[in-house]
Formats: structure tokens, C-alpha cells, sequence
């Protein structure tokens, strides 16, 4: 696998990393821990040294699998976590929004007992807290850099105002966000800013969440609690009209021996050097195929053909309904 470094932060990961979330949340009922934990190690045996996860996945259960799956693995990979939810206490489920400094390391106590770490690798604030000034938060997670408990500060689906403040304040040294074919905001102004900054970004549902592999169309059932299911885009309506963006990546896939989904990672592999997409399975066929995108070579005249087409489709249905999106892009 090949590696690459997150901006200028001097941060080695795998071209591709892993994201764990879909493991224990998401996408319909958690899976069963003896069967990703096997999922998770074959990654780390086969390169992939970063590996994303987070207080809310569960919550708290995916940090535990990942911790445990990458035991073997300690000081060899990456692992990158997040704070900045309010927890239920009773249900566990997402209350709104908590990046105050003293929750901040509250959180990061629990998620180094959950990871079995000594330090977390890569603290990434997982929204922005309108309630709290971005100097504070970053302040809170110096500390704990002094205190030898964090490594490196990131942030998620930041907008490039709070990440240059941020920044002014703590090096940021990457920067999460959605981003695919399907979901290109970050273009306009986040990864101007961070290539100007030295800032790696890392995307997330490179693979459109699922969509983009051609595996789901408008006849796809989803469980009632997969969270797709209050997307917008994945109405049976946006889906049947998004097809022509996995026809789109199909044809390119059919030329180069390869398949939509790693067309998808290798167009995303392709538009900068500091970018390392963490692409998210529970199947370890799935995790082969996303691997075998860092091998698919695209010339700049396949990239071209690429944009000149997806240029011409319109994507059907919003990212997320407009209560989620409001926590994004501040």
C-alpha cells in the first residue's frame, strides 16, 4: 500500500485508510465483534495503517472494537478519533452539539480506556460547536497535547474560516469531510485553504455511502434503522436519477479492467497528493476491492473525461436532511 503524508504536518498514513463507523452504527444493527474484528486486522495485514473511529459510533462501542481489533497492531497504525457530541447518558444517543474544553477531556479519558492507548494519534473535533468560540476548542486539545494524552488536532466538516482560525491557534494537521463525486463542496474554498495551510483532508463516504460501488439502485431495501433511509438522496426517485453517475463511473471501470468503486477512490486519489479517503466495509471482499483502487492509474485525459462528464450531471436530493446539515460547513 502506498502512503502518503497529510499535508504538511509530516503524518504518514496508508493511501487508503479504513473508516469503522458502519460496523457498530449507521447502517442498520450493529455487527457481530468476532466478525469485523477479523475484517479490521486483514486491513492492517494488507497495509492500511489509518484507521478512523469515534465516541459517537455506538456510541462507544466502535472505539472498544477498534481498539481491540488493532491491539496487535500498536504502534504501527494510525487511529483517529472524535469528540464534540452530548451523549444521552440513558439512551447514549446524540443530544446536540458539546466541544465546551472540560467535556473535551472527558472525552478523551473514555476514548483512550476504550482505544487501550496511551495517546490517540489524530482528535478530531466531529462538528462544529456554534456555542464555542474555535480558539477555545483548539486550546482544550493543546493541553492535552502538553499533557501527552493527544498527538495531533484535526476537525470536521469544518468551513475554511473556522479552520484558518483554528489553525492559528494549533496546527491542524487534517481535515475530514464528505467528499466523492457526488459530493464535491469541499472544492470551492476547504481545499484551497488547506493546500494553502498544509493541511491534509480526508475523506469521508468517498463511496458515496454505497452508492457509488453500482450496488444499490431504486429498488434497494434498507433496514428502517440504516440512516440512509432519511437521506434525501437515497429516496428510490434521487437514487433511479443518480444512476447516471454510476453509469458514468462504469464505463471508465469496464475500460480499465477495475469496478465504479475503485474508479471512485482513484479519482479521489488522484486530485491531491495529501489526500487519504477512508472508505468504510464490513465485508472483507469489499476491503480487497477498495484496496485494489490505490493500483488503478488514471491519466490526466481519463480525469478529464471524467469531469467533462460529471459535469453535465445534475445530483438529485440533498446530502442530508437540513436539521444535519446545519452542523455542517460552519
Amino acid at each position: 500500500m502506498q502512503k502518503r503524508k497529510l499535508g504538511k504536518s509530516g503524518l504518514e498514513v496508508s493511501a487508503l485508510g479504513l473508516g469503522c463507523m458502519g460496523m457498530s452504527f449507521g447502517y442498520g444493527p450493529a455487527k457481530d465483534k468476532r466478525e469485523m474484528i477479523p475484517v479490521i486486522r486483514a486491513a492492517a495485514e494488507r497495509g492500511v495503517t489509518f484507521f478512523d473511529t469515534a465516541e459517537a459510533y455506538g456510541p462507544f462501542i466502535n472505539e472498544e472494537l477498534v481498539g481491540e481489533a488493532l491491539a496487535p497492531f500498536r504502534g504501527r497504525v494510525v487511529i483517529a478519533t472524535k469528540f464534540g457530541f452530548k451523549l444521552d447518558p440513558n439512551t447514549g444517543r446524540q443530544a446536540g452539539l458539546d466541544s465546551r474544553p472540560e467535556h473535551i477531556k472527558q472525552v478523551a479519558e473514555g476514548s483512550l480506556k476504550r482505544l487501550g492507548v496511551d495517546i490517540i494519534d489524530l482528535f478530531y473535533q466531529h462538528r462544529v460547536d456554534p456555542d464555542v468560540p474555535i480558539e477555545d476548542v483548539a486550546g482544550a486539545v493543546r493541553d492535552l497535547i502538553r499533557e501527552g494524552k493527544v498527538k495531533r488536532f484535526g476537525l470536521s466538516e469544518a468551513g475554511a474560516k473556522t479552520i484558518r482560525r483554528a489553525h492559528s491557534v494549533l496546527p491542524v494537521t487534517a481535515v475530514q469531510s464528505e467528499y466523492s463525486l457526488w459530493t464535491r463542496g469541499p472544492e470551492k474554498e476547504v481545499l484551497p485553504t488547506l493546500e494553502e495551510l498544509g493541511i491534509g483532508f480526508v475523506p469521508y463516504s468517498p463511496l458515496g455511502k454505497g452508492f457509488l460501488t453500482g450496488k444499490m439502485d431504486e429498488n434497494t431495501s434498507l433496514d428502517r434503522s440504516d440512516f440512509r433511509k432519511i437521506l434525501p438522496r437515497f429516496t428510490p426517485e434521487a437514487m433511479k436519477a443518480n444512476r447516471a453517475l454510476v453509469d458514468l463511473l462504469g464505463g471508465i471501470a469496464e475500460r480499465k479492467k477495475a469496478t465504479p468503486a475503485q474508479i471512485a477512490l482513484a479519482w479521489l486519489l488522484a486530485q491531491k497528493p495529501w489526500i487519504a479517503p477512508i472508505p468504510g466495509t464490513t465485508k472483507l471482499a469489499r476491503l480487497e476491492e477498495n484496496i485494489g483502487a490505490a493500483s488503478v492509474e488514471l491519466t490526466p485525459d481519463d480525469l478529464r473525461e471524467i469531469d467533462s462528464a460529471a459535469s453535465k450531471i445534475t445530483v438529485q436530493g440533498a446530502r442530508y436532511p437540513e436539521h444535519i446539515e446545519q452542523m455542517t460547513g460552519r
